[in-house]
């Protein structure tokens, strides 16, 4: 917890001085407990911002190659994705599916915050695209709340196809928690689907984004 602590507050300071960010809604994480955090997703930094600005610690999925980038900033993203407890996955398997899920169980069993963001990738044109199940399959499964979050600007911090990281201004705000019936692991596909679009319509609520009815899906697969 200690290094958690060091590290997030490192980089928390530093986005606060170099883009001045608007956070509200920091009094809806749970103070104890486990909680899922449901973002809408625009940049790729955006579960650093998330997890250093966040009152506790969230781990989210990260690509495996985050944690073996040369020179300082490879390190850097080495020792932050770490030290908040992400999960390596390799570029290509299903991040979604319940086989990969069933280690964010392990974590929100152990009374931690885990974040997931229902769109699957992140949105180029800005849209809020139809979430996929995986994260109420989380609720429903733990009996953890699952916690909106709205962020918006963080995509002019580095625009899609762009490596340089531009300093601007952003917003994260979060939403009250959503508690969803308890009911383990084995239910119905309905009630993951209403759950689901309960979370995105709660995530929309925050943000104000154009809805998008199909779900999103990387620049290398053709919708």
């Amino acid at each position: 917890m200690e290094t958690f602590d060091a590290v997030r507050a490192t980089f928390s300071a530093t986005i606060k001085l170099t883009c001045r960010p608007t956070v509200t809604g920091l009094e809806n994480v749970p103070k104890d407990g486990p909680f899922i955090i449901a973002s809408n997703h625009l940049s790729f930094l955006d579960s650093v911002i998330i997890q250093a600005l966040m009152p506790r610690k969230v781990a989210f999925f990260a690509k495996a190659e985050y944690f073996t980038g040369p020179g300082l900033k490879g390190k850097l993203m080495k020792t932050f994705f770490e030290s908040v407890g992400s999960i390596p996955v390799q570029r290509g398997e299903q991040a979604a599916s319940v086989a990969a899920l069933a280690s964010l169980v392990d974590i929100l069993e152990n009374n931690e915050g885990v974040g997931i963001y229902p769109e699957g990738t992140r949105s180029r044109d800005g849209r809020l695209y139809r979430g996929r199940t995986g994260v109420a399959w989380l609720a429903l499964t733990t009996g953890a709340p699952v916690v909106p979050v709205g962020l918006a600007g963080t995509e002019k911090l580095q625009p899609a196809g762009s490596n340089g990281i531009k300093f601007s201004k952003f917003t994260l705000t979060v939403g009250k928690p959503l508690q969803f019936e308890h009911v383990g692991a084995k239910h119905p596909l309905p009630m993951r689907r209403k759950a689901t679009d309960e979370i995105m319509d709660a995530i929309a609520a925050i943000t104000g984004q154009e809805r998008v009815e199909h779900y999103n899906q990387s620049p290398q697969t053709p919708i």
